[in-house]
């Protein structure tokens, strides 16, 4: 019987070796794969090539549209930019039809008058809403940033010499910048 125990003994032993090997293989397979799931793959240089083709091509197009899209906005802000100003200039021109209306049937012309001069009066004060001032001149001296003369005369007084005697057109700013220089005769 020892004999026998003995043996059996020495087959057990390489039965356990071999399971112990197997648990140990399977193991390692495991963590094998598990090593191989947690690290993605290298993509390969076609791949790598090919997102950063789509990255570009969708850059660009999203950038055109963008383009696009500010281009038609400030098309349609320079359209739109001077609406405000034509409706609040809408009540002059028909203030003005009016006026034509009254001359044409008017007997006595100073009523005419006098609505022609309320109405530049209101169209004076729609410029000042509008940040639109008139450039003084007659009596200034010339300011070559404000004035632009035409011709020189002899000033009809010592006091008038090197001034401004007359305006032929009026100057004006829009909120401090000459829009329209104001065109004078100076005297000498």
């Amino acid at each position: 019987m020892t004999k026998h125990k003995k043996q059996s003994g020495a087959e057990e032993l390489p039965k356990q070796e071999a399971t112990e090997t197997e648990v140990n293989n399977q193991e390692a397979t495991e963590a094998a794969n598990v090593e191989a799931q947690e690290i993605p793959a290298e993509p390969t240089t076609e791949e790598q090539l090919a997102d950063y083709k789509d990255r570009y091509m969708r850059l660009s197009a999203e950038f055109d549209n963008f383009r696009k899209r500010t281009r038609k906005e400030r098309e349609d802000l320079i359209k739109t930019a001077g609406e405000s100003v034509i409706v609040n200039m809408l009540p002059v021109v028909d203030d003005f039809d009016r006026a034509l209306k009254a001359m044409d049937v008017a007997t006595d012309l100073e009523p005419v008058k006098e609505g022609v001069v309320l109405i530049v009066n209101k169209f004076n004060e729609f410029l000042k809403r509008q940040g639109v001032v008139e450039i003084e001149a007659v009596g200034h001296s010339l300011n070559t940033d404000l004035h632009e003369a035409i011709t020189q005369i002899p000033a009809p007084s010592k006091a008038l010499k090197g001034k401004i005697v007359d305006v032929i057109q009026k100057g004006y700013r829009l909120n401090e910048k000459v829009i329209r220089y104001s065109k004078v005769i100076v005297g000498e």
